[in-house]
């Protein structure tokens, strides 16, 4: 079994819902189960890898654990190593048959998710609306704190002229005469029997008398819309929000599509950011760092002070803890702020300044560099130059 991050097998975010997790696998789980992909050895191999990242996932305590040690948690007794059967796990989830990939329970396991069902009950008459994928752009303060944002995009909406039904007023609809109202078409492959979305009603299993002039009888309207989304404290660059049901409307009143919102944070100019953790550098004179004391350090909730010994040299990095971005999934930790000390060293000097620290040199005892010449001449030299 491979040991790929369980998150990354199932697609989600560290920080998915238990419903999302769910939903990853159902949708997972049909595309690949054993009953769906006869003979295909590849396919049986990533449904159970599937399913044991679920397994793991679905378990609140599991989850935890996993987040912690990762896969050394499980090792020599987690997973499916105690006897948890894939195939009862599927089951477990959808509530169907479906026994260990033999093929006899392609029928009653998968017509659910196509629209059908073996009794011959119709298909729902509206299909799922696409989920839509928008960005929104914050800056590093709003990330820290959390935000509420107000995103405005453009997606098929219901349309208000036949209410999402697709039919002009009074118009009714009959049942479609290529699938008999199942919204699927069968074909025989040997032993096992293929269902299809029905290609002339789409699925429905019916068909609009007279179709709305409006929608041209899909039930949607292009249009503008606008959502309020809350970004939470401690959000990083590239992670996804969802809002649910706010995609694209589903056709002849079917479901809406999710909204992913994902998230940007613009560039700071005074701090760079590794996880939880914030970086800034700054500049001191020497006789600061000579003789110490103390300075005022920028954070992103305002000023502290930092004390800067005697002797502190260039490059030193002083941690400032709990003064740094707000963690993700624990509200109550905070990451830290390292300040980087660098010299500030003076460019022009006046007279007195310039005899000053070459007396300075002079009494730390600083020794030529040469017989015709010594340090103190040339910074001398150097200096009545400047």
């Amino acid at each position: 079994m491979s040991q790929k991050d369980f998150y990354e097998v199932l697609g989600v975010d560290r920080n998915a819902s238990a419903e999302e997790i769910k939903k990853a696998y159902r949708k997972l789980a049909v595309k690949y189960h054993p009953d769906k992909n006869p003979g295909d050895e590849q396919a049986e191999e990533r449904f159970k890898e599937i399913s044991a990242a679920f397994e793991i996932l679905k378990d609140e305590d599991k989850r935890q654990k996993y987040d912690q040690f990762g896969h050394e948690a499980f090792q020599g007794g987690g997973g499916f190593s105690r006897g948890v059967d894939p195939f009862d796990l599927f089951k477990d989830v959808f509530g169907g048959g479906g026994g260990g990939g033999g093929g006899g329970g392609f029928g009653s396991i998968f017509d659910d998710f196509f629209g059908g069902s073996s009794s011959g009950n119709a298909a729902s008459e509206g299909s799922r609306g696409s989920d839509l994928r928008v960005s929104v752009s914050i800056t590093l303060a709003q990330a820290a704190k959390g935000v509420e944002k107000e995103i405005k995009y453009h997606h098929h909406g219901e349309c208000v002229t036949c209410n999402g039904s697709g039919a002009s007023s009074g118009s009714g609809k009959i049942m479609c005469s290529t699938c008999g109202g199942i919204g699927q078409v069968a074909s025989n492959q040997g032993f096992i029997s293929i269902r299809r979305t029905c290609p002339t009603c789409s699925g429905t299993g019916v068909m609009i008398e007279n179709p709305c002039q409006k929608c041209n009888g899909d039930g949607r309207i292009r249009k503008q819309g606008k959502v309020k989304v809350k970004v939470p404290p401690g959000v990083s660059h590239g992670n996804r929000l969802c809002s649910r049901g706010r995609g694209d409307a589903g056709s002849r009143g079917g479901p809406s599509g999710d909204l992913y919102v994902d998230v940007h944070i613009e560039d700071h100019s005074l701090f760079e950011r590794d996880e939880d953790d914030l970086f800034h550098d700054v500049q001191i004179p020497f006789a600061l760092a000579a003789l110490g004391g103390t300075i005022e350090v920028p954070t992103l909730e305002g000023k502290v002070s930092l004390k800067i010994p005697s002797g502190t040299q260039s490059n030193k990095t002083f941690r400032l803890k709990n003064h740094g971005m707000p963690n993700l999934r624990y509200s109550s930790r905070k990451g830290d702020l390292y300040v980087k000390i660098s010299i500030l060293v003076p460019t022009k000097l006046s007279n007195d300044q310039k005899d000053a620290l070459v007396e300075f040199a002079r009494t730390c005892g600083e020794k030529d560099f040469s017989e015709e010449e010594g340090f103190l001449d040339k910074a001398k030299k150097f200096f009545d130059n400047d």
